[in-house]
């Protein structure tokens, strides 16, 4: 067990230096959830004034998405920076660690989950300086467990997606997936204002739960009836795409 931890630890040490050493790579993933919430805020401001909204200001509605998404990209990232070691061999030589293979794994997407802190700390920081409300002690360390929770989700497909097609050209497939899967919730608007069919789909899609739970204390109070729908969410999504990724990265020969 001490054994495989340090495997683990090593490979997350391995995926955190390069914020230090190619810090232009992170950066993309860091800014663009603070423009979203800023160039949105701008031009859909006031629809926080329409009947039935449950914000008075729309930017504490959409910082959760920005939180969001910052843990979709760096997600997504983790599995072009797999498919660029796979490119250049390193992953090779990597099979042939006598550590298990799922601990491998965890080692590649762990990094994800504390990378994913990085967008959210620099998108809340922009927020407070703006004006958003703080959302409370306990509201925060809640986002944090999701957004690290949906972060290593993501990561997991993105692993599947590298493994599969094992090139960096699969990268949009990886980005495109945790966006579109933010963007069909309540991300905009409440859901009672949704069109009919992006309702239906907002009602079945796991992340407007997650999306829910961490928009609490923004708009209101926290409540155990939002939060652990989120964190059963967070724990289906890595339940499936673990086991995918685990049973995927098994049939990689050496």
């Amino acid at each position: 067990m001490r054994s495989n931890l340090e495997v683990v630890r090593a490979l997350v040490v391995r995926a955190l230096n390069e914020i230090t050493r190619v810090p232009g790579a992170a950066l993309p993933g860091v800014l663009a959830p603070t423009i979203f919430l800023v160039g949105l805020s701008g031009v859909f401001g006031e629809a926080a004034r329409l009947p039935g909204f449950d914000a008075t200001d729309f930017r504490t509605f959409i910082v959760p998405v920005g939180l969001l998404q910052g843990a979709s990209f760096t997600g997504a990232a983790t599995g072009v920076n797999l498919a660029r070691d796979i490119e250049r061999g390193w992953f090779d030589r990597l099979m042939v660690c006598p550590a298990p293979r799922t601990t491998i794994l965890l080692g590649i997407v762990a990094s994800a989950a504390l990378r994913a802190l990085l967008p959210a700390t620099f998108l809340l920081l922009v927020a407070f300086a703006l004006g958003v409300a703080f959302p409370g002690v306990g509201a925060l360390a809640l986002d944090v467990v999701l957004v690290m929770g949906l972060a290593t989700a993501v990561a997991f497909y993105a692993v599947l997606v590298a493994l599969r097609f094992r090139t960096q050209q699969a990268a949009p497939l990886m980005q495109t997936a945790g966006f579109v899967a933010v963007l069909f919730t309540t991300a905009y608007a409440p859901k009672e204002l949704l069109s009919g069919w992006l309702r239906a789909i907002a009602t079945v899609n796991p992340v407007t739960f997650v999306l829910e739970g961490v928009r609490q204390g923004f708009t209101g109070s926290v409540t155990w009836a939002d939060t652990w729908p989120a964190l059963l969410a967070v724990a289906a999504l890595l339940a499936a795409l673990g086991s995918l990724a685990v049973r995927r990265l098994g049939r990689v020969g050496v």
